[in-house]
């Protein structure tokens, strides 16, 4: 209580809390300006490392996709050419996967019935990966009968480019482990000796697909990340992931499938756009936090004859606020807890200083409640700067001597009437004395005035005779009591 009823009649703490006070309005506009660009400087460079990042997955992705197209294309002429030599097809899968090692498997299918003799007709070999990763691993090869548990006639790698006999890249199976799943690149195979359709299209008799491990592109994607817990997505024609770092999004869930788990509404927005082939960024709400997604159509380099067609695919890049803002707000912190030091150091070193040079007015404080209260000779600091608290005290202590002399001059006055009143009052006493014995005098003589003035009153009825010698008498009696009356006053007088 004593502290907060002395600090605001303290000057140098209020002028202090005052200099903080401004300094810390000056520098926190001057933080925030600098945070809010800095904080946009920071946004706008993350936006190009993410597009940097997302333009450079997809092109790795479609060099891998046209290596892949590339490999199997120099293998597809020599099976056209060779189609009447079914012997042959198991080792142009063999080379065709040895060749290259982004292929996990290579099938060549023929419809049913198309060999004599033969139902259907599959060569199919694929690789083994024993250890390690798929570029650099160990494995081996070999070749399976069949390829998933049912016929190949009823998957849609085969049935899909035999119907519209176009070349595809089939989105993964993943009806089995999620590290066997695959994306197939499939080619109509036409054979030119059975001639051409009422539509002069040439007769397709089957088709080759060559198989690239989802696992291949999840390494390489995955390891691309834009931010410490940022990641890069591969998203599938019906929004269906191709690529994601959580394996449970690979199994029969798209990106619309999360708004049924409650996630933020505008997963719809950046879902729709990716499977619409469009670039963008967008900002989202994951989990709570803000989130990040930029976004683009996997473009395909556009070689001489290479089909570009039928690969609505998106890459997205997605990264937290977090991982932007994060280095950003722990600096802010930093100079939060700098700015907080750095304003109580500077209080205090202003505290010191104004309390130093306000002690002088301090001490004037006290002289000048020591002078009201009646001790002139107080003592008053000497001045020892030439300032204007320096000019106060010099003023003050010429004032406190004027006054000195002045009150000294008021106490001899003082003293002098003091006397003369006490010579007054005793003259005043004398004289009340004085009146005092003359009206006591005065009744005395009046009383013995009372006898002779009644003997001359009563002696009128009386004979005249004896009537003129007792007013004689009492006439002397009285003319001698008036004579006395007359000294008495004439000594009064003379003694006055």
């Amino acid at each position: 209580m004593n502290l907060s009823k002395a600090i605001p009649h303290t000057l140098s703490l209020r002028l202090s809390l005052m200099m903080v006070l401004v300094i810390a309005m000056l520098l926190t506009g001057v933080m925030g300006v600098m945070f809010h660009f800095s904080r946009k400087v920071l946004r706008e460079e993350a936006m190009h490392s993410a597009e940097n990042t997302l333009q450079a997955t997809a092109q790795h992705i479609d060099n891998i996709l046209l290596s892949v197209e590339q490999g199997a294309g120099n293998y597809y002429w020599d099976v056209l050419q060779h189609l009447d030599q079914p012997e042959l097809m198991e080792d142009y899968c063999r080379e065709l996967v040895k060749s290259n090692r982004y292929v996990a498997g290579c099938a060549i299918a023929f419809e049913p019935g198309y060999y004599p003799g033969r139902d259907e007709f599959m060569a199919y070999v694929r690789r083994n990966l024993i250890e390690g990763d798929w570029l650099n691993g160990r494995d081996t090869l070999e070749t399976p009968q069949s390829f998933h548990n049912e016929s190949y006639t009823k998957q849609a790698w085969y049935s899909q480019p035999l119907k519209t006999q176009r070349t595809y890249w089939m989105e993964p199976l993943k009806d089995g482990p999620i590290d066997d799943a695959l994306i197939t690149f499939s080619l109509p195979i036409f054979d030119t000796s059975k001639g051409t359709d009422a539509e002069g299209k040439m007769k397709c008799v089957g088709v080759m697909g060559v198989d690239v491990p989802i696992r291949l592109l999840s390494e390489f994607i995955l390891a691309t990340k834009p931010s410490p817990n940022g990641y890069t997505m591969l998203l599938g024609q019906k929004g269906t992931y191709i690529v994601h770092p959580d394996a449970e999004k690979l199994y029969h869930q798209t990106i619309f499938t999360q708004l049924e788990h409650g996630a933020d509404p505008s997963i719809r927005e950046i879902g729709n756009a990716m499977v619409n082939g469009e670039s963008g960024f967008k900002a989202i709400k994951l989990d709570g936090n803000l989130w990040y997604v930029v976004f683009q159509p996997l473009t395909r380099a556009d070689v001489p004859g290479r089909v570009t067609d039928y690969l609505n695919w998106s890459v997205g890049v997605v990264y937290p606020d977090n991982d932007i803002f994060s280095a950003h707000r722990q600096l802010l912190y930093y100079l939060l807890a700098i700015a907080i030091i750095g304003l109580a150091t500077f209080f205090l070193l202003c505290r010191v200083y104004a309390h130093r040079k306000l002690l002088p007015l301090a001490q004037l404080t006290y002289a000048a409640q020591r002078i009201a209260e009646g001790d002139y000779d107080a003592t008053v600091p000497q001045a020892t700067h030439d300032d204007e608290i320096g000019q106060l005290q010099n003023h003050f202590l010429k004032m406190q001597r004027a006054l000195s002399v002045h009150m000294s001059e008021q106490n001899r006055l003082s003293a002098q009437l003091q006397e003369r009143n006490e010579v007054l009052q005793r003259a005043y006493r004398q004289t009340q004395e004085a009146d005092r014995t003359k009206t006591s005098f005065l009744h005395a003589m009046t009383n013995q005035m009372v006898s002779p003035a009644d003997a001359i009153l009563n002696s009128v009825n009386d004979d005249p005779v004896h009537t003129a010698d007792v007013i004689q008498q009492q006439t002397k009696v009285i003319i001698d009591i008036l004579d006395h009356m007359l000294k008495e006053a004439g000594k009064e007088g003379a003694h006055a």
